[in-house]
């Protein structure tokens, strides 16, 4: 019995592929907030992106879509069982002010989506609705409510997997990021920072998901 996992959007290399070449950026949008196009790029090779989407009426200048599938077969890939798909929905936007009532806002943004866009089945593993939030100074209540924060929900007493809605808030020009406790994507937002580091954040899920 083996596995096999795939991320939408890639495939497996030709054998004769030259694994030391640096993989070619993929084609993205890009945006006119400069810090908004930076997180892009550490985005792109993890997320689909897109520009002004729409979540329940209210428009996101960047969201990320990144899909997984995994499933287990028996001798040949051709004879499959046991596949489960996660995906994670991130939105991005900038706010010029930003309470701890905005937040229990997109909490609840959170579990709306989740009842529009999940349909729970038993292929579903985990969806993750994420909300970053670009401000100009991190307010002492808004960190204590981030840091550390955890909105988990069991489907159907979990046979049908899960979902967690994640907050992030970041203030690039004052170096300070907080981040819930599932928001792995956090590194990508901390542009001070060497890019290596994300490779845990980003890179290391995708290949968790993957190889573990």
């Amino acid at each position: 019995m083996s596995e096999q996992s795939a991320a939408d959007g890639t495939g497996d290399a030709p054998a004769d592929a030259d694994t030391d070449a640096a993989p070619e950026a993929p084609t993205r949008p890009t945006w006119d907030d400069a810090y908004l196009d930076e997180v892009a790029e550490r985005l792109q090779y993890s997320f689909d992106l897109e520009r002004d989407a729409d979540a329940a009426g209210e428009t996101w200048p960047l969201y990320g879509e990144l899909n997984l599938q995994r499933e287990k077969y028996f001798l040949h890939p051709s004879i499959s069982y046991g596949r489960h798909d996660s995906d994670e929905h991130l939105f991005v936007r900038r706010a010029a002010d930003l309470h701890a009532d905005d937040l229990d806002d997109l909490v609840d943004l959170g579990h709306r989506l989740a009842d529009a866009r999940i349909t729970p089945n038993e292929r579903h593993y985990s969806t993750e609705f994420t909300f970053a939030l670009v401000v100009p100074e991190i307010d002492a209540s808004v960190r204590d409510y981030v840091d550390g924060f955890r909105e988990r929900t069991l489907l159907k007493y979990g046979y049908y997997g899960h979902y967690e809605v994640n907050l992030l808030v970041v203030a690039p020009d004052a170096e300070e990021c907080v981040a819930s406790e599932e928001a792995d994507v956090a590194d990508a937002f901390r542009t001070w920072r060497d890019p290596a580091a994300r490779e845990r954040g980003l890179f290391g899920r995708v290949a968790d998901a993957i190889f573990g």
